[in-house]
This record gives structure tokens, C-alpha cells and sequence, in this order.
């Protein structure tokens, strides 16, 4: 890939560092062996995991003990959501999500409803932050559950997790949070956080993919959805993935040794671009702008365009950039996220996310911004839409 080329949505995925890679090899090579057998090979990768589930622990302030690990966030949802909803469907059958969840926390939810349980969605305000009035009045002593995200992966909205836990354990509810853009950009602290589960994943973080975790408090104890042996307090069963799991520990070691300094460098590039975009650029809304959202976050809504025509021909200028979560790129549908916040639907289709990242610079930011606002110009006087 020339050098010339912009790498624009790390909200989708990170590249992996050089230092992961490098933690991640002895178990790709030395310590093959199964982490749950008894014998030096498999002791040699249990250590491995072992110091992973450490690292971890640490970078989100819990216990070892309290980390599951699973393939990635979205089974680290599922596990969360559909295994509080078994563990409690008896006196407790219904869940409760806010309306800008991640795909993982609304699939899962759907797996709920499918297998008897009820799903009830908290309303979100024009920021995308999930009401709390709204949130009180759904959550009652029926609640297995509480799913509000840390961080929105769509427009960076920052949720009040903390506030939302307290009224999922006034009603004896657990609370559930997917801190997967969070991780690595800001703190995240269980505790502070006032969650009883919350996931986590390694290609967010520069760590690789196929690897995430599940904080689960202690004395919170979730029914397994993969059944089989008896790995990860028998809450996922299935042979670790060392080499993945390796990757995953030391990504969160240096996620929360440099996340200070990644913040405030990609808040520097979020608004440099998000300023240059604006001075070149009209018809153009930075979304929830004056809200609290993640630093490398910038969501714009084109007037007079699709997001999809304009990140394609983005990318042919070398700029990769998105329309939202990459799980719905092959839908048609606008983002449920713009939706959920008041956005009719053909103002959400001109959506376009922009997610910055360690190795980007001021000048990339600059040159985006004036590729964005050539691109959209030629687009509205080429082929202007009707009713947008």
C-alpha cells in the first residue's frame, strides 16, 4: 500500500503494533501447546494466558479472576447479555438496551426475545445519550439486565454508564456496558464505570483480531452460551486462543499506559479536520459536536449527498474512511444510531465517519478535509439528490 494512502476508521479496526506481534509469537511458534493440559507444553501456554488475563485485568482496574476471555466483543455482548437473561429468566425475562447499541448488544437482545424473554429499548436524546428519566421508568424488578454503551462507535457519544448502572441496581439489575471504542482512548474503570460486565476486544485497541474479554464482577454469575469444557470458570468453553490472547494482554498493557497521550492527540486531529471541513465545506453538521464523545470520533451529516457515494470516491483518492459500524456496510438501511437520535432517513444516508488514529498526522487531517469538500462539491453539482 503507497505510503500516499490515508488510513481514516480505526473505529473499525486497528492495525496491529509491531510490540503485539512481537508478544504474540512464542505462542505462534515455542508454546503450541493446550493451555489446559497438564504437562510442560501446555503449563508454558497457560503462563501465557495467565499473564494476558493479568494485563488485562489491569488496564480495566479489576481482578484476573473477574476476565473471560472470548473471541471479541460481540461474543463478550452475547455472553453478557444472553447468559444474565438465562441465569435470571425465571424471576427476571426481560432486558433492557439503549437504542444506539453496537449490532452485538441488539443481535443478542433479539436472541433474547427468541428464546422468551422480553427486550424494551431506552430512548436516546439528540446527542445519542441514553435518557435516564426514560431509562427509570423501563427498568424494573422484571430487569435481568442493563445494556448502555461506554462509547458510541458510530458518532463517539459518550454514554453515562455510571448513572445507569445505579438505576439497574436500585431494581437488583445487572449492568452491562461494551466499552469497545472506550478501551484505549479514554479510561475505563470498572469501578468508576459502576458495571457488573463489560466487554472489550483487541482489534480496537492495535491488538489482533479474534480476541476480547469479559469483565464479569464477582458473585455475577451469567450462564455460558458456548458450552463444551471447562475453560474460563466454565462461563466459555473452547481451547484458548494463546497467540490471539497473548496479543490481546500486552494491547491493553500499552492502551492503558498511553491512552492520555493518544486523546489528546486524536482530539487534536478530530478538530483540526472537523474545523477545516466546516471552513471549506456548507450544508455540512458535525454530529453532537458540543456533546462529550470519544477524541478521534467525528461524525458528519452532507446535505445534498450519500455517505457511501462519498466514501467510495474517497477511497479512490486513498482515504479510507466509513459510513458507520462496518458490520452494516452491506445494509441499506440508514444508521440506527442517526435514527434513534431524531435524524430523518435521508439526512442519516449522508453520514460519514471519520475515526482517527496513533499513527495519524495534522497534515492527513488537512488533506482529508480538502479531498472531503472537492469530493462532496462535485458530487452536489454532478448529481445533486432530490429531497436531501
Amino acid at each position: 500500500m503507497s505510503d500516499s494512502r490515508i488510513y481514516l476508521d480505526h473505529n473499525a479496526t486497528t492495525p496491529l503494533d509491531p510490540r503485539v506481534l512481537e508478544e504474540m509469537m512464542p505462542a505462534l511458534t515455542g508454546a503450541f501447546g493446550n493451555p489446559s493440559s497438564i504437562h510442560d507444553w501446555g503449563q508454558g501456554a497457560s503462563r501465557i494466558v495467565e499473564l494476558a488475563r493479568e494485563r488485562v485485568a489491569q488496564a480495566v482496574g479489576a481482578e484476573p479472576e473477574e476476565i473471560v476471555f472470548t473471541s471479541g466483543g460481540t461474543e463478550a455482548d452475547n455472553l453478557a447479555l444472553v447468559g444474565a437473561f438465562l441465569a435470571r429468566r425465571d424471576s427476571r425475562p426481560k432486558v433492557v438496551v439503549s437504542a444506539v447499541e453496537h449490532q452485538a448488544v441488539l443481535g443478542a437482545a433479539a436472541l433474547v426475545e427468541e428464546l422468551g424473554g422480553t427486550v424494551e429499548i431506552a430512548p436516546v436524546d439528540k446527542n445519542g445519550a441514553v435518557e435516564l428519566a426514560s431509562l427509570k421508568k423501563i427498568v424494573d424488578h422484571r430487569t435481568a439486565v442493563v445494556s448502555v454503551m461506554a462509547a458510541n462507535n458510530d458518532v463517539g457519544t459518550l454514554q453515562p454508564v455510571r448513572e445507569a448502572g445505579a438505576i439497574a441496581r436500585e431494581a437488583g439489575a445487572w449492568m452491562h456496558s461494551d466499552a469497545v471504542q472506550r478501551l484505549g482512548k479514554l479510561a475505563v474503570d470498572v469501578e468508576a464505570l459502576g458495571a457488573d460486565l463489560v466487554a472489550i476486544s483487541g482489534h480496537k485497541i492495535y491488538g489482533p483480531k479474534g480476541a476480547g474479554a469479559l469483565y464479569v464482577r464477582r458473585g455475577v454469575l451469567p450462564r455460558a452460551v458456548a458450552r463444551g469444557g471447562h475453560q474460563e470458570r466454565e462461563l466459555r468453553a473452547g481451547t484458548h486462543n494463546t497467540a490471539a490472547i497473548a496479543g490481546l494482554g500486552k494491547a491493553c498493557e500499552m492502551a492503558a499506559q498511553r491512552f492520555e497521550a493518544d486523546a489528546d492527540a486524536l482530539m487534536t486531529l478530530r478538530d483540526l479536520f472537523e474545523a477545516e471541513v466546516l471552513e471549506r465545506l456548507e450544508g455540512v453538521e458535525v454530529v453532537a459536536k458540543d456533546a462529550a464523545r470519544l477524541p478521534g470520533t467525528s461524525s458528519l451529516l452532507m446535505d445534498g449527498v450519500e455517505g457511501e457515494s462519498v466514501m467510495i470516491a474517497l477511497d479512490l483518492e486513498g482515504i479510507a474512511v466509513s459510513t458507520g459500524a462496518a458490520c452494516q456496510t452491506n445494509s441499506r438501511d440508514p444508521s440506527h444510531v442517526l435514527v434513534a437520535m431524531g435524524y430523518e432517513p435521508h439526512r442519516a444516508h449522508g453520514a460519514l465517519r471519520v475515526s482517527f488514529g496513533r499513527s495519524n498526522t495534522p497534515a492527513q487531517a488537512t488533506r482529508a478535509a480538502e479531498s472531503l469538500a472537492r469530493v462532496v462539491k462535485k458530487m452536489r453539482a454532478t448529481t445533486p439528490l432530490r429531497g436531501v
